[in-house]
């Protein structure tokens, strides 16, 4: 045998070898891509990313150690929000999916569960949405993805955006004794739409004993108008902002940061929020949709998943989790004193 052959061999061997370690080293690392319909920095999303994050750190995954993270906001509510422009950033989404292969896909409210998650029904991809705002039933009208919230049977599952509406308003009663008629406020956005479904549901299943003026802004003029109303009415509670897409006489797109900011800047009445964080921009409070807890939700299905469970096997969950925030600077400014016995139970307070 001779000398250039044995090199050959050697040099041959050793490059299997390393291969075969890298091989196993890439076989021990999962893989999550979590897709947002928000930009990175949303007040909605990423507190439902982190929640996502939570859990699997909770669960023993750790980044760049057994585990790859990729993450990427198609941002469709103040900058991709046309068709065109949701599809297009769908189409970006699926080639990265393809070139990624993620173990478990994760998608972050309606827009990329519809353009993005619907797309790969009985694909190979294991599929966890999280705050989820239409009904699971109607979106399996689009593409069969479930055969019941039991037992979805296919490749998706996840949490869906319950706004426990009822048990926020039974707090508001605790603070507004004398609360009898409520404004709610949402837009034509097909977020905007499925909430208010969810609120005739819920109010449905278990009715209270307020009347709710109900008002769909079609611009962000109309939206300050029904505001400004609104809030100069004396029979008017409280008011319940739920718009989070709107566009000026100019096209220029408002956010849900900009919506609540100013909606509080122009109107005394008392504010319940969709979601806890809009405490932080000023609103009074109350209970609102837990949206890290919603992401620590869907967080924990995914463990599941990658733990060897069937996402077709997993439930489909209601958000289970409120929280109870508020804003006593607020509060100061409207003159209303928070009873003790609900301050004793909150989640957070900001002064």
């Amino acid at each position: 045998m001779d000398k250039m052959f044995l090199f050959c061999l050697k040099v041959g061997i050793g490059f299997l070898c390393m291969c075969s370690g890298a091989l196993a080293a890439d076989i021990g690392i999962k893989k999550v891509f979590i897709v947002s319909s928000y930009a990175q920095d949303n007040i909605c999303g990423l507190p439902q990313s982190q929640g996502v994050l939570e859990a699997l750190s909770l669960a023993g995954y750790k980044a760049d150690k057994n585990i790859k993270i990729y993450t990427y906001a198609m941002d469709t509510k103040k900058v991709n929000n046309t068709p065109e422009l949701i599809e297009a950033q769908a189409e970006i989404v699926l080639s990265k999916i393809k070139d990624i292969h993620p173990d478990v896909l994760v998608v972050l409210d309606d827009n990329a569960f519809r353009a993005v998650a619907l797309k790969l029904v009985d694909s190979d991809i294991s599929i966890v949405f999280s705050g989820l705002n239409g009904q699971p039933e109607d979106y399996n009208s689009i593409a069969k993805w479930m055969n019941s919230r039991e037992k979805p049977g296919h490749n998706i599952t996840g949490v869906y955006e319950k706004l426990h509406f009822v048990d926020a308003f039974k707090v508001q009663k605790k603070i507004i004794p004398d609360l009898t008629r409520a404004l709610i406020i949402s837009d034509n956005s097909p977020t905007g739409t499925a909430v208010l479904k969810q609120i005739e549901r819920e109010l449905a299943e278990e009715p209270i004993d307020i009347i709710f003026d109900i008002e769909i802004a079609s611009s962000w003029e109309n939206y300050e108008d029904i505001i400004l109303k609104g809030c100069s009415d004396p029979a008017i509670g409280t008011i319940y902002p739920a718009a989070t897409l709107l566009k000026d006489k100019n096209n220029v797109t408002h956010s849900t940061s900009e919506i609540i900011s100013w909606t509080i800047k122009n109107c005394r009445k008392p504010g319940l929020q969709v979601n806890y964080a809009f405490v932080q921009l000023g609103m009074l409070g109350g209970a609102g949709v837990d949206f890290i807890s919603m992401g620590r939700q869907a967080g924990r299905m995914v463990v599941l998943i990658l733990n060897g469970e069937r996402a077709g096997e997993l439930p489909v969950e209601d958000a289970k989790r409120y929280a109870l925030v508020f804003n006593l600077k607020r509060a100061e400014e409207l003159g209303i004193t928070i009873p003790n016995d609900v301050l004793m139970a909150s989640d957070a307070i900001y002064r």
